[in-house]
């Protein structure tokens, strides 16, 4: 166990502070009669200082030092943040132990539930303590700790079980979680805008029945859904939201509710997942291959694996939802962790709308009225749908003209100084020359001229919503179009409105769109990516479940890709299948465990040689990073003073703390794959995190960034 055993410098330090002002030392305070040494994490992101501290509790902070409050401790020659896990009688550290500096707050934030959790996603994402906990518990305001709590709520009474039933096995699932079972299900929900509703009913179930529920959902509109069911099913009051748009003194206040027990339902983004409800029943997440669940954050944990982490730990219920499936929970059901949900295929048929596929892009040039993107099956589906109510055209692209090409050779036009895509951002007026930008660097390309033929003749491969909400309001005048946007409110729609959206935002209506028509859709499968059929099916499934049951959906694609039939079928799960089988002959996860260590050359060289890799993983790599930001050296906060570090324990079963031998440093920005067997997930995560803290006590040049299975491995 470390300790912080500068103690005495500091005594000493604090007697001359005294000294010099004139005035009498105060001598220090007398320990703790009972428990006397409080364990703590300190507030430092160096992973060769990520252990517990021990550290003297005074007697008049003995009251307020319990476990999981917020504490201030000497480390490092600085009075540094932490949090105190647990108060013990004794500790193995022979020397003389510092005290504790203050108790922020009584107030404890971190309970012992949570601490697990945190634990365990930090050995199995290779991070530290400290990360995960900043994840976990939001930034502290005073003001809202000393606000009176509220009135407790009458418990709910219980009541005979429905809901589910149009879904095999789900009148069982509610009647486990009733009964304090754990099942853990993938469900594959109906189309429409009531999969909030029957998550509040599975939420109420387990409250009525004495457990608390948490819910993770991609984005604010699938908060904003799930907290009306919940509001207009439990009252107000009994559940509480966590996300970042609340502003930090809401989401504090939230989170105390939660903390506290006043509420047992806690709903939010990705962040919720660490949520302290207690008597957890129930964890849930909604549409888990949406790639907001990733956190961006070191160390880089998903959602759906917390979720699933937390469900073992606490012996809760797990139910990941979505119209689509993804292909980790396609995993579950082929181990037998998970049992599916769904309906039967004659629900399912009723249930969804007629999807047909335009064989080509260009096949409404028999229609004179007919724009060239826009096959004919997609104009007569807008134009009788438009009769009927508002319709949906999904474009796969942002921006006017994202995407431009020569227009002589057909390469792709790129910028001169950083090799980006050329594009037009935004719709040209007529004062304006009409110069192609970069979108990665921004430079203007007045003089562009291509490559391979040098000719400057441009022409568009890729149109973006803007350009296609213009061409189409042209096209159907009498339509109100409406362009929602990613960062804006959401949008009314009117009854004939032509709602032209990028995949994921699409405002619902009130009972469904008349039509929707997928333009330009094979361009999400052309994507340089692992996930680019998984993500492509998941987009047009949730475009396709908000049309009206006996509505049309219009695909542009190859009716040949795998994913384009998956759809047609409304057959996700055998899409998910076939994607495990590539990805398991391949060696991707999740059949595998893949880390991806990226940095500098220097630095990940380093890392890797000092690495004792387990037996079976195989090295791919270094290839040079072009178009990813440099990674950032991570600096403790505040910067400890090398006089007054206190001595660094040798780590088990590694070398001995030394400096670092001078050698060349390249700066290039490298990436390398980690490949493993699944069962070593949590071995190759803590033989690269010790690698990390060996390179952070010899104070190695350099920064890594440590992913483990990240969402597109290369």
């Amino acid at each position: 166990m470390s300790t912080g055993s500068d103690a005495s410098s500091g005594d000493q330090l604090e007697l001359l502070r005294a000294a010099t002002r004139g005035r009498k030392p105060r001598p220090p305070a007398a320990a703790a009669a009972e428990l006397p040494v409080a364990r703590v994490t300190v507030d430092v992101p160096l992973p060769h200082l990520d252990r517990v501290f021990d550290y003297l509790v005074p007697e008049p902070m003995s009251e307020a030092a319990q476990p999981g409050v917020r504490v201030r401790v000497r480390f490092g020659g600085q009075d540094i943040e932490g949090y105190l896990l647990e108060r013990v009688g004794e500790s193995e550290h022979p020397g003389k132990l510092a005290p504790l500096r203050k108790v922020v707050s009584p107030e404890p934030v971190l309970s012992p539930a949570v601490l697990r959790l945190c634990r365990r996603v930090a050995e199995r994402y290779a991070g530290n303590l400290t990360d995960v906990l900043r994840l976990a518990v939001p930034p502290r305001h005073a003001r809202v700790e000393q606000a009176p709590r509220p009135e407790p709520l009458e418990p709910l009474t219980e009541q005979p079980i429905t809901g589910w039933e149009q879904y095999r096995a789900g009148h069982a699932l509610l009647t486990r979680i009733a009964a304090g079972d754990a099942p853990r299900a993938v469900w594959a929900a109906l189309p429409g805008r009531h999969w909030h509703d029957d998550l509040a009913t599975a939420i109420e179930v387990a409250l009525r029945h004495g457990r608390g529920s948490l819910v993770v959902l991609p984005d604010k509109r699938d908060v904003d859904a799930l907290d009306r069911s919940l509001t207009q099913r439990l009252g107000e009051g009994r559940h509480a939201r966590l996300e970042a748009d609340l502003g930090p003194t809401t989401r504090y206040r939230n989170f105390l509710a939660v903390s506290r027990g006043d509420v047992k339902v806690a709903i939010g983004t990705r962040a919720a997942a660490f949520a302290p409800v207690h008597d957890l029943g129930l964890v849930a997440i909604w549409d888990d291959g949406d790639e907001m669940h990733a956190e961006p954050r070191s160390p880089y944990p998903h959602a759906r694996e917390v979720l699933a982490v937390r469900a073992e730990l606490e012996g809760a219920a797990l139910i990941a939802g979505s119209w689509s499936r993804s292909v980790e929970c396609a995993a579950w059901l082929r181990s037998g962790w998970a049992r599916p949900v769904g309906a039967d295929r004659a629900v399912v048929r009723d249930a969804w709308p007629r999807i047909q596929v335009a064989a080509t892009a260009f096949g409404g040039r028999d229609d004179p009225s007919a724009h060239g993107r826009l096959p004919s099956p997609a104009w007569r589906a807008i134009s009788d749908g438009l009769k009927q109510g508002p319709v949906l055209v999904q474009v796969p692209r942002a921006g006017y003209l994202p995407g431009l090409a020569c227009q002589d050779c057909r390469h792709p036009a790129r910028c001169e100084h950083c090799h980006g895509p050329l594009g037009f951002p935004a719709r040209l007026k007529k004062d304006e020359a009409g110069l192609p930008e970069c979108r990665w660097c921004g430079r203007v390309a007045a003089a562009w001229r291509c490559g391979s033929c040098q000719s400057r003749r441009l022409r568009a491969t890729t149109v973006g919503v803007g350009r296609t909400a213009e061409e189409l309001g042209q096209a159907f005048s009498g339509a109100a179009v409406v362009v929602p946007q990613a960062d804006g409110p959401t949008p009314h729609v009117p009854v004939n409105a032509l709602v032209v959206s990028t995949p994921g935002i699409e405002p619902p209506v009130e009972g469904g769109y008349a039509a929707a028509v997928l333009l330009d859709a094979g361009r999400l499968l052309e994507r340089p990516d692992l996930r680019a059929s998984e993500d492509a099916l998941r987009r047009w499934l949730g475009a396709a479940a908000q049309v009206r049951p006996h509505g049309s959906v219009i695909i542009a694609a190859d009716p040949q890709a795998p994913a384009v039939q998956a759809l047609v079928r409304i057959d996700p799960g055998t899409q998910a299948e076939r994607e495990l089988d590539e990805r398991t002959e391949l060696g991707f996860p999740p059949a595998v465990v893949m880390a991806d260590v990226t940095g500098t050359a220097t630095a990940v060289n380093s890392l890797v040689r000092t690495a004792r890799l387990p037996e079976g993983t195989l090295t791919l790599g270094p290839t040079e990073v072009l178009d990813a930001s440099p990674v950032a050296a991570e600096e403790p906060k505040p910067k400890p003073q090398r006089r007054h570090i206190p001595r660094t324990q040798t780590l088990a079963g590694l070398e001995e703390s030394r400096p670092a031998e001078p050698e060349a440093i390249d700066e290039t920005q490298v990436r390398v794959l980690l490949r493993a067997p699944r069962q070593e997930l949590e071995n190759l995560a803590r033989c690269l995190h010790e690698a990390a803290a060996i390179r952070s006590s010899r104070r190695e040049p350099g920064a890594t960034r440590i992913q483990l299975n990240p969402l597109n491995p290369g």
